[in-house]
């Protein structure tokens, strides 16, 4: 299952790819693919979303231009260096970003959020909004607010 071909991973870059590029091109676009549904969910390849397809194609193609991970390469006087990108250096990859993204699409959401706990068995009965249960006057509770519509 990949979420982009091949051909529309050659679109992104500027050279011919050889028989052994093409294996490899396919190859990332696999493993792209898989990261994109662990991150985000698994779509079906014929609905997935265009900006799922559109990461897939930018991390395949980030890792056909390095594939060695290379962080600095020096000749002579000249030095080019990239961005130090740690254990992610020669593995197809998302940035921080793109999994962000990939969390949004699929409807996970990151933060924190609140959750109603209760015992086991209660169920809370409309009637007693506003009262509290006295043990010594079961036929009567006591109002805990001044009035049922406003707690205060």
């Amino acid at each position: 299952m990949t979420y982009a071909t091949v051909d529309e991973l050659k679109g992104r870059l500027d050279w011919d790819l050889d028989p052994d590029e093409l294996r490899i091109a396919t190859g990332a676009l696999e493993d792209a693919s898989d990261l994109a549904a662990t991150y985000g969910r698994e779509w079906p390849e014929e609905t997935v979303p265009r900006l799922v397809r559109t990461l897939v194609l930018k991390a395949a193609a980030r890792y056909m231009r390095n594939p060695n991970g290379y962080t600095q390469s020096r000749a002579g006087d000249e030095t080019l260096a990239w961005s130090d990108i740690g254990r992610d250096a020669g593995t197809v990859y998302f940035t921080r970003e793109e999994i962000r993204l990939l969390e949004e699409l699929a409807g996970r959401k990151r933060g924190i959020s609140s959750v109603v706990v209760s015992a086991w068995g209660t169920k809370r009965r409309p009637r007693d909004v506003g009262h509290v249960p006295v043990d010594y006057s079961p036929a009567s509770p006591f109002p805990l607010f001044g009035d049922e519509v406003s707690p205060w």
